[in-house]
């Protein structure tokens, strides 16, 4: 994965949070609101929305930190999952969806303490 790739998935990753949002607010909001589950939804748009900013912030830093963020990249496009679970539970009302929601949610941690490791580390800075 590359600085290009980065940028690219978090530009891909605002658009679908901006759509989904939007989505969510309009056409889902009866099945939203009949499922009891509107800040399930929203709790899923603002996370999404946080992550594809933090993914951004890993593509800009990419430039000087390279590959050692490679990991934090990678925490913040799984962690996604948590939004996804969360966006699909949401709709469905099934439970069995947020099954993925920790596996998402330890992807953002690693995520974020990688990326806090790296820049703790450049002591060059």
């Amino acid at each position: 994965m590359n600085q290009r790739i980065i940028l690219l998935i978090s530009a891909i990753s605002g658009m679908l949070a901006v759509a989904l949002g939007a989505f969510g607010a309009h056409a889902l909001k009866p099945i939203l609101v009949e499922n009891g589950r509107e800040l399930t939804y929203d709790l899923a748009s603002r996370y999404h929305f946080y992550h594809t900013f933090a993914l951004l912030v890993v593509g800009i830093l990419y430039k000087k930190y390279g590959i050692k963020l490679r990991v934090s990249a990678w925490g913040f496009i799984v962690g996604m999952l948590f939004s996804v679970s969360l966006y699909i539970y949401a709709i469905t009302n099934q439970t069995i969806f947020v099954t993925l929601t920790p596996f998402g949610g330890v992807a953002f941690i690693v995520g974020w303490f990688s990326m806090s490791w790296e820049i703790y580390k450049d002591k060059a800075g």
